[in-house]
């Protein structure tokens, strides 16, 4: 009975260790705008599935949602008199409380929280 118990203990341990990452992906995520010193872009992910983009015009977010270790947006492309619906699908490879590195087809993309 005793060994039951422990391994139940050990094997909720070692669940609890792996699986749970509690840390939200809610926040504003930056990152440097190459050749504008001192500018930052990137994305806004609200409670409810809401996103929106940091300084950035041409390409607007409008959702997001989370399957797994993917990260959905959704929203517009604006440009040269278009708009184009898109959908991104990105690997999340890391989540901390102030980081947050994507894989967007191979090109990886490191943001900061934004306090």
């Amino acid at each position: 009975m005793k060994k039951k118990m422990l391994a139940a203990t050990l094997l909720t341990s070692l669940l609890a260790a792996c699986g749970g990452n509690s840390t939200s992906i809610v926040g504003a995520w930056v990152e440097p705008v190459p050749g504008m010193e001192g500018q930052v872009q990137g994305i806004n992910i609200e409670e409810g599935g809401i996103a929106s983009s940091v300084n950035m015009a041409t390409l607007v977010y409008e959702s997001w949602k989370q399957e797994g270790d993917q990260l959905v947006l959704t929203g517009k492309s604006i440009g040269n008199g278009q708009t184009i619906e898109f959908a991104d699908t990105m690997a999340i490879k890391k989540l901390t409380p102030d980081s947050l590195i994507l894989d967007n087809q191979g090109m990886e993309i490191r943001y900061a929280k934004q306090k």
